[in-house]
């Protein structure tokens, strides 16, 4: 294992430094676009007089929109190079904040969300290659900060939400003003990232993997449960964050800025472990950083739903986000750096498995809660941790299976 002081005293390129700002500014559009408007959920949905049922619906099928065109992803790259397809997508994506606020039935929210999820997939997987290619440059593992940005950005669409929601501000007016700020970070990101069609970078099609043969059945295999590990990580985040200003409002009967705060503390835990998740892989590896949040998971989700109080459920939430905070990027990470894979495909393949994950979450919490409740339809997040906790040898089994770098190794 790479010493946590050797990578300390690489100093990255201009260009990377440059590049990782441009990609962390569009991680965290990334993040702020949904969650500036989850928190308005209750409000959207009461409007709409939509049962548990079919909202859940409406927000789980979002995903096949990603899985419609995200496994295209890796051939836009290809041909236009990942900051191209990162950027511009996104722009579209944020656009559909618009169609949500002025939906005159439910039927629109399927409509918005399949076709933000099909823009979103592609940004998704492109920013992250863009990532990867930074790393690369780096020669340490940084992948979490850029999951951490996204968290930030999160955190801060949730609070401007639930704000908005306090202050009882035209949810057209807030989606506009959006989509415009957003768009404009989306075109200084594109200036910064790094340009060309993703080669020489030291990423390992590009150095030393070369082989671009038949990929043999145990390395899909493996690619395919990273890309479950991540599906349920993702549905747990998701599961959680689409819920949580649900759950709050009719568990509770908060204020609506407290209810918004169900999610907003699931993304601030989730930043935090993000942020520190690097200092964790380099000193410590890629499988006790996901086994470390499983447990964390699982223990606080299931004190909140055993005992449930304000107070509890904010605690069980921020555990959520603790817990998966560093495991889609971990996923990704090593999905994407198996011998004898194209650099790109197999990041491309996990992730739209992980869409999976993000699609039967809200759907199955949405028909548990009709069906018995809400508060019981959560015990598929610690269920999903028990899930992640059995993955973990999955990580390992990915990274023995790595290259080392002989200049960091």
């Amino acid at each position: 294992m790479t010493s946590a002081a050797s990578p300390t005293r690489f100093t990255p390129p201009r260009q990377a430094v440059r590049a990782r700002m441009g990609t962390l500014l569009l991680f965290a559009t990334n993040g702020l676009t949904f969650a500036s408007l989850i928190p308005r959920y209750p409000e959207i949905k009461a409007d709409l007089g939509a049962s548990q049922t079919i909202w859940g619906l409406a927000i789980g099928l979002g995903p096949v929109g990603g899985l419609a065109l995200g496994l295209a992803t890796a051939r836009l790259m290809a041909r236009l190079g990942s900051r191209n397809v990162a950027a511009w997508p996104q722009i579209l994506s944020t656009a559909g904040l618009l169609v949500m606020a002025n939906a005159p039935h439910v039927g629109w929210i399927f409509v918005a969300m399949i076709a933000m999820s099909a823009f979103d997939a592609v940004t998704d997987t492109a920013m992250n290659y863009q990532a990867l290619r930074v790393q690369e440059m780096y020669r340490r593992s940084i992948i979490n900060t850029f999951h951490g940005w996204w968290s930030v950005g999160a955190v801060l669409g949730g609070f401007i939400g639930s704000a908005m929601a306090q202050w009882k501000v035209d949810i057209n007016l807030q989606a506009s003003i959006t989509l415009v700020a957003l768009a404009l970070v989306c075109a200084l990101s594109w200036s910064l990232m790094l340009p060309g069609r993703d080669t020489g970078t030291g990423r390992p099609d590009a150095g030393g993997r070369g082989n671009h043969g038949r990929v043999p059945a145990p390395t899909w295999l493996l690619i395919i449960g990273l890309g479950l590990l991540g599906a349920v990580a993702g549905g747990i985040e998701i599961g959680g964050s689409t819920w949580a200003p649900l759950y709050m409002d009719a568990q509770f009967d908060p204020t609506p800025f407290i209810a918004g705060m169900g999610f907003t503390i699931l993304m601030i835990a989730e930043t935090a472990g993000r942020l520190v998740g690097d200092g964790i892989v380099n000193r410590f590896g890629q499988p006790l950083a996901v086994a470390q949040g499983s447990v964390v998971c699982l223990v606080g989700m299931s004190a909140a739903i055993a005992w449930p109080s304000t107070t509890s459920t904010l605690i069980g939430f921020a555990a959520a986000g603790w817990g998966v905070a560093t495991i889609i990027p971990l996923a990704m990470d090593v999905a994407d750096s198996l011998p004898g894979v194209r650099a790109g495909v197999g990041l491309t393949v996990a992730t739209w498995v992980m869409r999976l994950g993000f699609m039967l979450f809200p759907i199955g919490i949405g028909a548990l809660g009709d069906a018995v409740s809400l508060r019981w339809a959560l015990l598929s997040l610690p269920a999903g941790a028990l899930v992640m906790l059995a993955l973990v040898p999955l990580v390992r089994a990915g990274g023995r299976r790595r290259t080392p770098d002989p200049e960091t190794a």
